[in-house]
């Protein structure tokens, strides 16, 4: 009895001492953003990096997701003969919850994984407990500069899925299901307003910051050597994308709670 209860409390106190272990890596990457001096090149040199491996893809994917909202909300608002309301809904739907998703999942895919391989490997060759040694602090110079630009570059990319998912779902809905142009773009002030942009822009720093921490702390913590360092790529991978669908959920019920639906 005692053997069984152990093995089904060990994965949960492992996973409550992980977590515990990712808001302590929070915790001091909030401390020591404001340390000087601050990595500014480092900043740069990852924002850019991050911003090369994920527009493309970030691009890509809004056009087909911007399609797929476009076609299935015009095919259920003309099902309730509303047809005039097919932009606002479409546009809705994109700003306020696809895309800080669609940004946080590929931040999370193709930056993400990058940071965890990058500082993985760095751990595993002991240039990180050579950095101690040498009293540089690595939270301060390594992962700092890196959760910032994921934070800087989810920002933007939600920015560019709005209005590719937009365009894409403007362009399916008037040429495939022949909506009408100017209702579509007239319904546009009829749902959305100004705070919807706001908690779009807001949620993808959350998720920024959350996809940038789990990828340090899993980059920071490999176990097995080089083997040890692809299982935790797919480890902070997984472990991002049950996070930000979480945080999804919080903020959303939040905002809905605080911000009235327009007209209500």
């Amino acid at each position: 009895m005692g053997d069984t209860r152990a093995s089904v409390l060990k994965p949960v106190n492992g996973a409550l001492t992980q977590a515990g272990n990712i808001v302590e890596l929070f915790v001091e990457v909030v401390r020591n953003t404001f340390k000087r001096p601050f990595q500014f090149r480092e900043f740069i040199e990852q924002a850019w990096f991050i911003a090369s491996v994920t527009i493309l893809p970030t691009a890509m994917v809004a056009i087909p997701f911007g399609a797929v909202v476009s076609l299935q909300t015009g095919s259920l608002i003309k099902q309730l003969g509303a047809e005039s309301f097919t932009g606002a809904a479409s546009v809705l739907a994109v700003i306020q919850q696809g895309s800080p998703l669609v940004t946080a999942l590929l931040i999370a895919g193709a930056a993400g994984s990058a940071v965890t391989a990058d500082l993985g490997s760095r751990t595993i060759r002991e240039e990180i407990d050579a950095m101690e040694v040498l009293g540089i602090n690595p939270i301060q110079r390594l992962v700092v500069p890196r959760v910032l630009a994921m934070v800087l570059i989810a920002i933007l990319l939600n920015g560019l899925v709005s209005v590719v998912g937009i365009a894409g779902g403007y362009f399916f809905n008037v040429i495939l299901q022949g909506g009408n142009p100017g209702a579509y773009l007239a319904s546009f002030s009829a749902f959305a307003q100004l705070p919807d942009i706001w908690i779009g822009e807001f949620k993808a720093a959350v998720f920024g910051v959350i996809a940038g921490v789990v990828a340090a702390y899993k980059g920071l913590h490999p176990k097995g050597g080089p083997k040890g360092v692809g299982d935790a790529v797919n480890q902070s991978v997984v472990i991002t994308f049950l996070l930000l669908f979480f945080a999804n959920l919080i903020l959303t019920m939040v905002y809905l709670q605080i911000v009235p639906a327009k007209g209500s």
